[in-house]
């Protein structure tokens, strides 16, 4: 199997990110992959393994610090990376990285195209279903469980109060939720490996943002909470102040 793995650069989900300028500052900020990517990456290696034979490859659309991450899927088993190099690649919206992405996959061979539902950065859940529909491949979404058996994909995802299983063919785009597996941690004779794969990076260039962000502002400060001493003043305080009951 021919397998793509998508994952971008976030800042860690443990940041203090502030506003600068209406826009995020991210300066001083830890960065990690993002954590649903996490888990495209390491369905990739299982669906590599249950097929006995193929190829993952990672694909980052971003800056050259981005090949820190691409080091890492490497570690945790990928055989490959690619990166699409852009330094102002942090700015697109899910529109415009789907547009990347499908034009650096249109032409080139491949079953499967994972990602993350969404990024923990933006919350857009746009990139895989976007690429899927550029390609004219079929996407199942919020992927919880994932076979692939004789190129007939059946997948499972979470609906409100039940589970739903849909099937299709290969070629594919899934985008991969929390419990679909747990993503393995580089060894080190998988770090040692990475140094010796290829990491290809081609330069790519901005499509205009189909999103524009008109202003950036931190959430209303919480206001202080307060004790009170009985029910009474309780069922006051929610019927009078917060005009709940």
């Amino acid at each position: 199997m021919e397998i793509f793995s998508f994952v971008k650069r976030v800042p860690s989900t443990t940041a203090n990110v502030e506003i600068k300028d209406q826009q995020l500052d991210t300066s001083g900020c830890e960065f990690e992959i993002n954590p649903y990517d996490l888990f495209a990456v390491e369905e990739g290696l299982r669906q590599k393994e249950a097929a006995g034979d193929g190829n993952v490859t990672s694909v980052s659309f971003g800056s050259d610090a981005s090949q820190k991450d691409l080091r890492t899927t490497l570690a945790m088993g990928a055989d490959a990376a690619l990166l699409l190099r852009n330094d102002a690649a942090d700015t697109a919206d899910a529109a415009t990285t789907a547009k990347v992405i499908a034009a650096a996959m249109d032409g080139r061979s491949f079953d499967l195209l994972l990602f993350g539902k969404q990024a923990v950065d933006r919350d857009q859940h746009g990139v895989g279903p976007g690429v899927a529909t550029r390609l004219g491949i079929p996407c199942i979404t919020e992927v919880i469980s994932l076979t692939i058996d004789d190129g007939k994909v059946t997948a499972m995802r979470e609906v409100e109060g039940a589970t739903e299983t849909i099937t299709t063919s290969v070629p594919c785009a899934i985008t991969c939720q929390k419990g679909l597996n747990e993503p393995r941690l580089a060894s080190l004779k998988g770090i040692m490996a990475a140094k010796r794969k290829p990491l290809e990076s081609i330069d790519t260039e901005m499509p205009a943002m189909a999103l524009t962000v008109e202003s950036t502002q931190p959430p209303d400060v919480r206001p202080a909470g307060r004790i009170v001493a009985n029910a009474a003043e309780l069922v006051d305080a929610l019927r009078n102040e917060a005009k709940v009951l």
